[in-house]
């Protein structure tokens, strides 16, 4: 097929235009689709849509909504070309472009399920990804995969190993006819799309997720999270494999009608400044970042801030992770020459088994820090109010949608009311229908009662939900609850190391106890200075959690991260028994995005 899309090079900066900002012509509608065909098919009487951005920064491609659909139509029948049954899964890698957006929402249209990839893009992580590849494509029982020509080679292996027996390029994909059968896209009480967790590594869940979820939650994304209007333009960096980046910019975007400006994340990764220079040339109202996202970008703009306006920027959101208070406070001090507002900041609570969001503070609202006592946190599992050297603050992260049940719960199941830090639960319409293939797996977190268990901690406060960590990375230390993240925010402060540098847990000894274990990426070059700084942070691990440990250098790039980009503390203890993760003894040079393409 013959691409309609729109293209410039990396050195023409006048030819090709984005999509515009608004339809002035199509009222914007938030809430009357029940399907993602619907949505897509009302947004293509428009003329907003997507925009992809190079790495350096020049516009390469234009897909309005109404070009999208044309494509995903034609695609469609390409698919359908093939002898693919109805509900059949059609694992699709997830770069950032139109390839991906047009097979995505081609399978909505053949009655096909999608199964976004990630798209690898650091060096090294070969056999990893392979590994990962198989097993996400065996958990989806998919037969078929499409790729673009540069990862050909790791997912046709990767298809070997899980037994898929075709494999396409996107090139192969629109050479194939169009098949003449009638599209029946999904109905409404059909399934969407199969979304892989974020803490999905070496047994990948697929999180299946309905027509009626997506919808649900975009709805709420739209209406109660965002408050979207139709003078609204997003930008993103977001992986579109993960549920931040799929459901927040490109789901929820189409079926909001609003245009959106995409920088793929390996992009980001080596120029982080360039989504705020990006930005600020399109005039974006709408971004999201996990707070790691917000604290490189911050690192690497230097002195150009002043040469930005982010005065436009109404939302800048944070997920997928445990906000950062001080990232925050650091990035809106920084930015503040560029016109940014501590304002626009959104902190919110989501995850893939609940489609995405799950809570959202009010827009425009200031962001709410609690500080409360670690003692009592860790003794008597209560979030008292503190000020001081013994205090620790969490970000609040808002109320729950409209329409969702959040409880949080004791160790018994009973229902823990304000200040008592428990387990949550939430029963939402934007519940996964389960992981797909793995009812033993549904079964462990999907209750009777139709409530979710989330395996997060956290604590009511006014209405509004507090996020402290998840439960099974607790470290229980003579008969102490120990919160990993607090000996790992307090070694992070060290210079040289950075946010994502440090990763504790405990570790069974040959006299059967537990051992506090931190292990800490290390970029320094001599070994005076290394057992420097291992002293260093054995001395604060000690003064903020009162606990022996043992301090593990390691070199840089060695700590694993979600897809989301969250510390996997369960993969960093699994890699360091097994002798994957190994004490520092080489030590190579790397730049300053290694540890963001690490967390992706």
């Amino acid at each position: 097929m013959k691409s309609a899309l729109k293209r410039t090079t990396d050195t023409d900066t006048t030819s090709g235009s984005v999509t515009p900002t608004s339809n002035r012509s199509l009222a914007q509608n938030l809430a009357g689709f029940s399907t993602l065909v619907e949505g897509l098919d009302y947004a293509a009487r428009g003329v907003t849509g997507f925009n992809f951005f190079s790495a350096r920064g020049q516009l390469q491609h234009v897909l309005p909504y109404a070009e999208l659909r044309r494509q995903a139509i034609s695609t469609a029948r390409k698919l359908l070309s093939l002898g693919l049954k109805r509900g059949e899964r059609v694992a699709v890698v997830a770069e950032t472009g139109p390839e991906f957006m047009a097979v995505f929402f081609g399978c909505q249209y053949a009655g096909l399920i999608p199964c976004p990839m990630p798209y690898t893009m650091y060096i090294g992580g070969k056999d990893s990804y392979i590994d990962r590849v198989a097993g996400m494509l065996a958990a989806a029982k998919a037969q078929t995969v499409v790729t673009g020509e540069d990862l050909l080679g790791h997912i046709t292996e990767g298809a070997a190993r899980a037994g898929a027996r075709r494999i396409l390029t996107h090139a192969e994909l629109q050479a194939l006819p169009e098949a003449a059968t009638k599209l029946e896209p999904f109905r409404a009480h059909e399934d969407a799309y199969i979304q892989y967790s974020s803490g999905s590594t070496s047994n990948p869940k697929g999180v299946l997720i309905s027509q009626a979820a997506i919808l649900s939650n975009t709805r709420g994304i739209l209406q109660d999270g965002m408050r979207i209007t139709p003078e609204d333009r997003a930008f993103s960096w977001l992986p579109l494999y993960h549920d931040m980046g799929l459901v927040g910019f490109c789901l929820s975007a189409a079926m909001g009608q609003v245009s959106v400006d995409f920088l793929a994340t390996s992009s980001f990764a080596r120029r982080p400044a360039l989504w705020l220079k990006l930005m600020s040339d399109n005039k974006s109202t709408i971004t999201y970042s996990p707070s790691f996202g917000y604290d490189l970008a911050a690192r690497r703009i230097n002195g150009d801030a002043v040469t930005l306006d982010l005065s436009r920027l109404r939302i800048a959101g944070i997920g997928g992770d445990m906000v950062r208070a001080d990232v925050l406070e650091g990035f809106a001090a920084h930015m503040s020459v560029a016109g940014f507002r501590p304002q626009a900041f959104l902190p919110s609570y989501g995850m893939a088994e609940t489609t995405l969001a799950i809570s959202f503070v009010d827009p425009d609202a200031p962001i709410r820090v609690d500080s409360i006592d670690r003692l009592a946190l860790k003794l008597e599992g209560r979030a008292v109010p503190a000020q001081g050297s013994n205090a620790r603050s969490f970000v609040v992260c808002g109320r729950p949608m409209a329409g969702s049940t959040v409880e949080i719960r004791g160790e018994r199941g009973e229902t823990l009311g304000a200040r008592a830090v428990g387990r949550i639960f939430v029963r939402t319409p934007s519940v996964m229908s389960g992981y797909y293939h793995n009812h033993e797996a549904t079964a462990a977190v999907v209750g009777q009662d139709g409530f979710l268990d989330t395996g997060d901690m956290g604590y009511w406060l006014d209405g509004e939900i507090v996020i402290t960590g998840r439960a099974k990375d607790l470290i229980l230390h003579n008969g102490r609850n120990i919160w990993p993240q607090d000996i790992e925010w307090a070694a992070e402060q060290i210079e040289p190391l950075r946010s994502g540098d440090v990763a504790a847990f405990a570790v069974e000894n040959d006299e059967g106890d537990d051992e506090v274990t931190v292990l800490v990426q290390c970029r320094l070059q001599d070994e005076a200075s290394i057992e420097s700084l291992r002293h260093e942070v054995s001395a604060v691990v000690h003064r903020s959690a009162g606990v022996e440990c043992k301090v593990v250098m390691v070199p840089p790039k060695s700590l694993p991260f979600t897809s989301s980009g969250k510390l996997s503390r369960a993969a960093a203890k699994q890699k360091f028994l097994s002798g994957e993760i190994a004490e520092l003894s080489v030590l190579p040079l790397i730049d300053g995005a290694s540890r963001f393409e690490a967390a992706f």
